[in-house]
């Protein structure tokens, strides 16, 4: 290993010594502004004719009459006419590891706040 030149060793070990003197030289710290707190976010609002658009997939399983899958064999229930609240929180669920099913797991890992919002505007109207 190369040995450092001499003005190189003399910068590092003064520069200890630097940051003792900025600190020292600083003024006295101002007092810490008050923090604020915010208020909780409300959750998106959801669009129906977006959902409609996304919710294409789910027809595959929920939109087969007595239809059950096969982890290992799960009735599918029925979500169109369901609340919005109920159906956004299961979906937040699903996405958060909560709630155990692979398929919805999988299905809800790609959405944000704002599609299940939607996602729960649309089938909360589905007769």
């Amino acid at each position: 290993m190369r040995p450092l030149p001499l003005a190189a060793c003399l910068a590092l070990a003064a520069l200890p010594l630097a940051a003792l003197t900025a600190q020292q030289e600083t003024p006295a710290a101002a007092p810490a502004p008050t923090e604020t707190v915010a208020a909780p976010a409300k959750p998106p609002v959801g669009n129906a004719d977006t959902g409609r658009t996304l919710t294409y997939t789910c027809q595959g399983c929920h939109g087969i009459v007595g239809y059950k899958n096969a982890y290992p064999s799960f009735h599918v229930p029925r979500i169109g006419g369901q609340s919005a609240d109920y159906l956004a929180n299961a979906l937040t669920e699903y996405r958060n590891g909560n709630r155990k099913h692979p398929t919805m797991q999988a299905q809800s890992q790609s959405f944000s706040d704002q599609d299940i919002a939607d996602i729960a505007a649309f089938l909360s109207t589905v007769k």
